[in-house]
């Protein structure tokens, strides 16, 4: 039997609830996977060069860079707030390590999930409540960059993230972890081979077998209609939605409903889910009685990436001590720190992983992607037509 209590905090630690809002009509689609599309949807996509041209997301901000000095300064009577979503966790003592090595006190401030936590921060960013922000993903990165919420700041950690991470060439946000959202299966119920592809959810003989979430209120749900664009383009993710309605997909509001209601491991009859390329570990993990690999695979052709990332708010009147919290975040003491607790990968590729992850987590070579920009100028279209499709 599984420990589900500690499985069920991996699913609170991912599900976000998504605020639906958009910043334009186009109806444009960019993916940094094109082999991964068909020709005709290829013809649709526009690049990132063009997108990075057209959208304001990418503007350069008329705002000076955070230099941090090298004098010496006594910040041990300075305190900086960090405000970041409820899933936040951090071992005990983590933050304390940075406050014994700069004097710096972090007050933590959770502001519900991610969409709440930028929502927020734009509506107070005159008066922000807090000096750092963590929590702003790559579905939400350009919300926050439009609204000019963040300071640029170059941390010289950067050295060791992977630029793939790093998708705001002004820095005004830092990317400090990041994680894949994959189908999962339970390997000993399948009705057939272990699927390898999209394509395999909408073979009859995977009928009634698939589960995944609402785009419109699961961060899950909406990476995975995202990864049916990225894979399709615009001429084809609604026939492949309608053949997922066809072959009898389970649509459940959050990942709590749908690994812990339909799908085996909480019960349930339903032997493939959309989750994450971190469950697996987690199964192996929270096995009780343990075991020697974990009763749950996944497959890389549907994982699409999620990056987390850190900025300083552009109210702040502590820069340079939230530009040193940001440093601290990227250091192997607090990016060692986020795979046990979130779940996540670290963004510093110098970090080391626990075994579990290594051996039962391994990273997707070629996650599927879109633009931020084009994830914000279509959220409101793409899931009021999955809305029309799935639920009539």
């Amino acid at each position: 039997m599984f420990h589900s209590s500690l499985l069920r905090l991996l699913g609170a630690l991912f599900t976000i609830t998504l605020v639906a809002a958009a910043c334009g009509d186009d109806t444009v689609v960019d993916t940094a996977t094109d082999e991964a599309m068909d020709d005709e949807s290829a013809d649709d996509v526009m690049d990132d060069d063009a997108m990075e041209e057209e959208s304001p997301c990418y503007a350069e901000p008329d705002l000076a860079e955070i230099i941090v000095t090298d004098d010496e300064v006594d910040y041990s009577s300075t305190t900086i707030t960090l405000a970041t979503h409820d899933s936040f966790a951090l071992s005990e003592g983590t933050l304390e390590a940075f406050t014994a090595e700069t004097g710096i006190t972090v007050e933590q401030i959770a502001v519900g999930d991610a969409g709440e936590l930028v929502s927020q921060a734009v509506l107070t960013k005159d008066n922000p409540t807090a000096d750092v922000l963590f929590g702003i993903d790559n579905s939400f990165l350009c919300r926050g960059l439009e609204a000019g919420l963040f300071l640029p700041y170059s941390s010289a950690a950067l050295a060791s993230v992977d630029d793939a991470l790093e998708l705001d060439p002004h820095h005004r946000v830092t990317p400090i972890d990041y994680g894949d959202v994959c189908v999962n299966y339970w390997i000993d119920e399948l009705p057939g081979d272990a699927p390898t592809s999209l394509d395999d959810l909408i073979d009859p003989v995977n009928a009634g077998e698939f589960v995944t979430e609402n785009p419109e209120t699961s961060s899950p749900g909406f990476a995975f209609l995202l990864a049916t664009i990225a894979t399709y383009g615009e001429d084809g993710w609604e026939d492949y939605w309608t053949a997922l309605v066809e072959n009898d997909v389970a649509i459940t509001a959050g990942w709590n409903e749908a690994y812990y209601g339909d799908f085996i491991a909480g019960g349930g009859d339903r032997a493939i889910v959309n989750s994450y390329a971190s469950s697996p570990p987690a199964e192996f993990l929270f096995a009780d009685p343990p075991v020697d690999t974990p009763p749950t695979g996944s497959f890389s052709d549907a994982c699409f990436r999620q990056i987390e990332f850190a900025g300083i708010l552009s109210g702040t009147d502590q820069p340079e001590a939230a530009a040193l919290l940001i440093d601290f975040m990227l250091s192997p003491t607090y990016q060692e720190d986020i795979p046990l607790n979130m779940f996540v990968y670290p963004a510093n590729g110098d970090a080391a992983l626990p075994d579990a992850f290594v051996e039962h987590g391994p990273l997707v070579d070629d996650p599927l992607t879109l633009d931020p920009a084009v994830i914000e100028a279509n959220r409101d279209d793409w899931t009021a037509r999955w809305n029309e499709i799935v639920l009539g």
